[in-house]
């Protein structure tokens, strides 16, 4: 609800924030009156009124996706320049007296619009219902009960509970707050997590470093857990304010340019042969409005008016068929995007181990099972609010103890540079951080080590080598490691900062087991197989990860840690890059340096991550895949979510995504050959004709057809041998194709012309009859040998698609002989016509065969 003070811009961090949101009241109840409500046991809001609210105020999204109303989108595709010219000019015609003839005209653009308009609408759907699937949810009170609900589904007022991981889902007044600390950087440009606390129902500050106890949207919870009051949501946050330049649209892929050229170069030709034919038929005075309407159905039957909807259809049926392999496609490019991919970088773990993390022991300096260790390692995890890892539940699972005496004071909650976590508690008695993070962190911040019955020692280099070297030992056996170590401090001391990580005294290692998967060995040789190069990027140390590798038969070619590439240069790493497959002891920062050095390189580069740290890799890849158990944050970046955190499925997604650019070639190879070539026909034909080859209605019937023949090129079969290499979008071969192989198809209909004149002695009806059968015939039934590189009849298509081809070219046919031939200007052909029909469509298919053949054998090759 927005908050009711008057208006006012205050400068927040050197962004532009709306003062009004950071102070005053929500739905008109001060915030104290709030804070006392809640006090008292307070619920959130009422069903109805949330439901209230959002009629109110809309979708809490930043920048909401409303699809236009239906009669917007038909209109849409009605106003375009060549529909709206055409049916002037037949409109023309009607008043010259040809009624007729702009009903159909009318008729046949009305369905063309309709059959592009619901399979595009179709596709649309279905991609929203698997976006809704994997949409990030928020726990909100409604009701007096504690529910899940899409973020989009929230409201000014409405009281929601955060921890670790979760997006904050508006501009919130925190009402509670436990070691908070909140990732701003998106904002504010503030690397560093900013700790949050309640300061109570006054006004905030305005400024959104210092604002304590306010909450943005666009931010993340670090550590700590929190119950905040929607203030404002949707494009009333700062952030929504912002959206326009922090949310910015991803660049264009390499397939939405190829697709946007292809367009481009169809543009240029349609407007040179619409010129051409315009200024034939008037250098031979011909009728000025049948050539322009003539001139103008070439246009629109040269246009791939239907290469949007088969782009959407397809890719729509590709994130359809991962759905049910229980991968969830959050944006198509991202299908195109991991058809090209050929290097997948990823973490360890849970991808190529169990992830289900046992401790195994607790063992003390001497190597010995400690109870003090276990002890130690229970009170941090226990006391912990950050992030809660896999090994923090391992360690609580591993055996309940009684932590009662204990009281947390303070925390300093784990990050990605420190790698380690600090509980601050007391006993009454004595006043104890404890300290637990990656072991050379620890030892690095220790001087003193428990030697059990020996008491304190001080932690000389032997003993520090001792300590490292048995750390290495047990990475050898495969077991993760985690040190443990502790600091007393005075009674004055009432709270934990990151200084009082300094003379600790080691104690020990808890280790732990996560095997490795049995599946993840098979998934990478699928993988490898298919061109993808997987690059392992993990936070845990190079003997771990060289035990689970050497488990699964994936060998190391090259391995970095993340201390040799803090010193590298941008050069120095591209340089290894080819050599190296395996990145241990990444920071976040590093993971995203690494993937972006491959970026560089050219190469397509894939990112699978489920954690806090993994966010910004997977919003820089390529292609981002979260886990849908992940975090919120890393799901929100992600254009794929993975329902089974399983390598496997990964590989079936690749392939999926090859398919669908496998079939929108097809689609966009057949208008660039045998449709070209018959428009071109139809073109050239009107320099020695004495007649137009074929009526405007006709053109738009035969484009009507054409495009409904090609309804089943999204569900069509793809070679399995074409899937084998990242498939790329490739311009360049596709205009080779057009230039040889529409050329080749003109050539042949000139030779159909001959025939029909000088065989048939075809007077204008007959010859506009017999050219629109064959025409129609030929570029649908083309569809067969163009689908697959390979002898047509060794390639099965779909039947879907096989049935429409055969079913629109034996209509194309039976149409002069119906009761509506008068309507378009058809007359019945003689019955030696079909047989030559046939025998020409069969000696067409047979020559576009071995032409097709010729080009990949010989002229593909060549770009």
């Amino acid at each position: 609800m927005p908050v009711t003070t008057g208006p006012g811009v205050a400068k927040a961090g050197g962004r532009m924030v709306d003062k009004p949101m950071l102070e005053g009241t929500v739905s008109g109840l001060p915030f104290s009156t709030l804070y006392a409500h809640l006090a008292s046991g307070g619920g959130g809001l009422a069903s109805t009124i949330a439901a209230s609210r959002l009629r109110r105020f809309g979708p809490n999204q930043t920048a909401p996706r409303h699809r236009p109303a239906l009669w917007r989108q038909v209109l849409g595709r009605f106003i375009n320049p060549l529909v709206l010219i055409l049916l002037f000019a037949s409109a023309l015609s009607a008043m010259t007296g040809n009624l007729t003839s702009f009903t159909i005209v009318l008729t046949m653009v009305a369905l063309s619009v309709t059959l592009d308009m619901v399979q595009e609408r179709r596709a649309e759907n279905a991609i929203d219902a698997l976006r809704r699937s994997v949409a990030v949810t928020v726990r909100v009170l409604r009701d007096g009960v504690e529910v899940a609900l899409p973020m989009e589904k929230l409201v000014p007022g409405d009281v929601v509970r955060l921890a670790a991981g979760d997006l904050v889902p508006g501009d919130c007044r925190l009402l509670e707050a436990r070691d908070l600390f909140i990732n701003q950087a998106l904002l504010t440009g503030e690397p560093f997590p900013a700790p949050k606390q309640v300061d109570g129902p006054g006004a905030p500050t305005e400024d959104m470093i210092a604002a304590t106890d306010t909450l943005f949207m666009g931010t993340s919870v670090v550590s700590g857990t929190a119950t905040a009051i929607l203030c404002r949501t949707g494009p009333a946050t700062a952030f929504g304010q912002l959206s326009g330049s922090l949310m910015a649209e991803p660049p264009p892929t390499s397939f939405e340019l190829g697709i946007r050229g292809f367009g481009y170069l169809i543009l240029r030709l349609t407007v040179f042969l619409v010129l051409f034919v315009l200024a034939v038929n008037i250098l031979f005075h011909r009728p000025w409005l049948e050539s322009l309407m003539f001139a103008l159905a070439l246009a629109v039957g040269l246009t791939p008016e239907l290469l949007p909807m088969i782009v959407t259809v397809t890719l729509a049926k590709g994130a359809t068929r991962l759905a049910a392999k229980r991968v969830i496609v959050k944006r198509l490019p991202a299908m195109h995007n991991i058809g090209a991919m050929d290097v997948l970088c990823t973490d360890k773990t849970g991808t190529l181990t169990d992830a289900v993390i046992r401790m195994v022991r607790h063992i003390d300096t001497d190597g010995r099972d400690s109870e003090k260790i276990l002890h130690l390692a229970y009170l941090n995890s226990h006391f912990e609010s950050g992030i809660r890892s896999a090994l923090d539940e391992a360690i609580l699972a591993f055996r309940p103890l009684d932590v009662s005496r204990w009281t947390k004071i303070d925390e300093v909650p784990f990050d990605f540079e420190r790698r380690r976590v600090s509980v601050l508690v007391t006993n009454g008695n004595e006043r104890l951080l404890v300290v637990k993070g990656a072991p050379e962190d620890v030892l690095r911040q220790s001087t003193h080590y428990d030697a059990g019955d020996n008491g304190i020692q001080p932690l000389d280099p032997a003993a520090r080598a001792r300590m490292l070297e048995m750390f290495a030992q047990l990475g050898e056996q495969g077991l993760r490691v985690l040190a443990i170590a502790s600091r007393a401090l005075d009674a004055s001391h009432l709270s934990a900062r990151l200084d009082d990580e300094a003379d600790l005294v080691f104690s020990g290692y808890a280790l732990f087991l996560d095997p490795p998967k049995a599946s993840a060995a098979s998934a990478l040789h699928a993988l490898a197989d298919a061109g993808v190069a997987v690059k392992v990027l993990t936070g845990d140390n190079e003997r771990v990860t060289q035990h689970v590798c050497d488990a699964l038969g994936f060998p190391i070619t090259g391995l970095i840690t993340g201390n040799e590439l803090q010193t590298m240069s941008g050069d120095a790493l591209r340089a290894r890059l080819t050599g190296v497959n395996v990145f241990c002891r990444m920071t976040p920062q590093q993971k995203e340096r690494v993937l972006l050095a491959y970026k560089h390189a050219g190469r397509v580069v894939g990112f699978l991550g489920d954690g806090i740290n993994d966010a910004s890799a997977i919003h820089a890849a390529d292609v981002g895949i979260a886990v849908d158990s992940g975090a919120d944050v890393a799901k929100e970046a992600a254009g794929l979510v993975l329902l089974d955190h399983d390598l496997s499925v990964v590989s079936d997604a690749v392939m999926e995504g090859r398919r669908t650019v496998r079939n929108v070639t097809k689609y966009i190879l057949m208008g660039s050959s045998s449709n070209f070539g018959n428009m071109f026909s139809m073109a050239g034909a009107a320099l020695f004709l004495p007649f137009l080859p074929m009526l405007p209605i006709q053109v738009l019937l035969n484009n009507l057809l054409y495009d409904v023949s090609e309804a089943g090129i999204p569900l069509d079969n793809v070679d399995a041998d074409t899937l084998v290499q990242p498939v790329h979008w490739d311009l360049p071969l596709i205009q080779r194709y057009m230039l040889v192989m529409g050329p080749v198809s003109s050539a042949f209909d000139f030779l159909t012309f001959y025939v029909l004149l000088q065989v048939f002695e075809a007077g204008e009806a007959l010859f506009q009859t017999g050219w629109f059968v064959e025409s129609l015939a030929t570029q649908v039934l083309v569809i067969f040998v163009i689908r697959s590189r390979h002898l047509s009849w060794r390639s099965r298509p779909n039947p879907v698609l096989a049935a429409a081809a055969v079913s629109i070219a034996i209509l194309g046919g039976l149409l002069p002989l119906s009761p509506i031939a008068p309507w378009f200007g058809f007359v019945p052909p003689p019955p030696a016509f079909y047989l030559f029909m046939t025998l020409s469509v069969v000696a067409y298919l047979i020559m576009m065969e071995g032409m097709k053949r010729l080009f990949f054998r010989y002229i593909a090759p060549s770009g």
